[in-house]
């Protein structure tokens, strides 16, 4: 079991100097009216490191556009699902991973620019050009994709 905060926040097990990260998880319905409770969370940890008011807006930019594109292609119109979002906040950077266990993606596809996954939209491409690493993924033996990005907060 991991160790909590009295925050319910979660502490990286690791703890120390030299990981003394702070995740917080959120699982929201996979239904865009719910995107915002995800843009919520990460003002909040904004409270808890301050980021530039530019870097916040770019950071919700770019988890919008990633629960987006999980909530349009991981389920069916009908199919009923969640999105599980990780903030994984860290002295010098935050990490943000977006995971659902819809019908995943084959990586093929993608090719070699990262094409975006969205019909006519530049999602991914919008993330790649506000995160300083970016990772995108079908997740293996499992149903589901994963995308996780992250920023260095100077």
């Amino acid at each position: 079991m991991e160790p909590s905060t009295p925050s319910g926040v979660t502490r990286d097990p690791g703890g120390g100097e030299a990981n003394d990260a702070r995740v917080v998880h959120l699982t929201i319905p996979a239904k865009a009216e719910y995107i915002t409770l995800c843009r919520l969370a990460l003002t909040g940890l904004a409270r808890v490191r301050p980021f530039t008011e530019e870097v916040l807006a770019d950071l919700k930019l770019a988890l919008t556009e990633a629960a987006s594109n999980s909530i349009r292609h991981a389920y069916g119109r009908d199919e009923e699902g969640h999105v599980q979002i990780a903030y994984e906040l860290q002295p010098d950077r935050i990490a943000i991973e977006v995971v659902d266990d819809g019908e995943g993606f084959d990586p093929a596809l993608e090719g070699e620019t990262g094409g975006d996954l969205t019909e006519g939209g530049l999602g991914i491409a919008i993330i790649r050009s506000i995160a300083d690493e970016f990772e995108l993924a079908s997740r293996p033996g499992v149903r589901g994709s994963r995308l996780r990005f992250v920023k260095v907060l100077a």
